[in-house]
């Protein structure tokens, strides 16, 4: 597969709430630019999971750490000196701002739909330790990055996933090229 032109390092976020599909269009991102892909729910210690299988909401203080484990995977250039991309809530702008204080190139993919889609998603899958209960705790939490935020690309997950990642794929191309048209203008 010829992966489509890439900035020199690329890395990025695939955020938003707890079955959007952050997994599927991150290594779908990933797959589409050659690049290697973690799911930040991997990252968790196990007493957070624990608390969320339990149904209850993990705290700034439970997410953290968990943050800093994220964005040091975001910021090894070693396991990944083309880019990574990583599957993560980033629910509020702070933990995105942590995040970008690893990365500070990083690029954020928000995917946002409503409610009764999203929680008709988790109540389908299988196998996952977050339970439909606490999409209400999320949605509380979420602050929806607006355009004061740098490097962030929207998507409805009312589309299929193949069509986001292509989307998305071809957006941060072009996004690539700007950047790169400014430092050699």
């Amino acid at each position: 597969m010829q992966h489509p032109e890439q900035p020199q390092r690329l890395s990025v976020v695939v955020m938003g709430v707890s079955g959007t599909g952050k997994s599927s269009v991150a290594a779908g991102l990933a797959q589409l630019f050659g690049l290697p892909w973690i799911d930040a729910d991997d990252l968790h210690v196990p007493e957070a999971v624990a608390r969320m299988r339990a149904g209850l909401p993990l705290s700034d203080e439970d997410r953290w750490p968990w943050l800093d484990r994220v964005g040091a995977s975001l910021a090894d250039r070693t396991a990944a000196p083309r880019g990574v991309v990583v599957a993560c809530s980033a629910l509020r702008r702070a933990y995105r701002d942590r995040l970008r204080a690893a990365s500070p190139e990083l690029q954020f993919v928000f995917l946002d739909g409503s409610p009764a889609l999203v929680r008709q998603r988790m109540e389908q899958r299988t196998g996952h330790y977050m339970p439909p209960a606490l999409l209400d705790s999320q949605l509380k939490t979420l602050e929806r990055p607006d355009a004061s935020e740098p490097g962030v690309l929207h998507a409805d997950i009312a589309v299929p996933v193949q069509q986001i990642v292509a989307d998305i794929g071809a957006r941060l191309v072009q996004r690539s090229k700007d950047a790169s048209m400014k430092v050699s203008a």
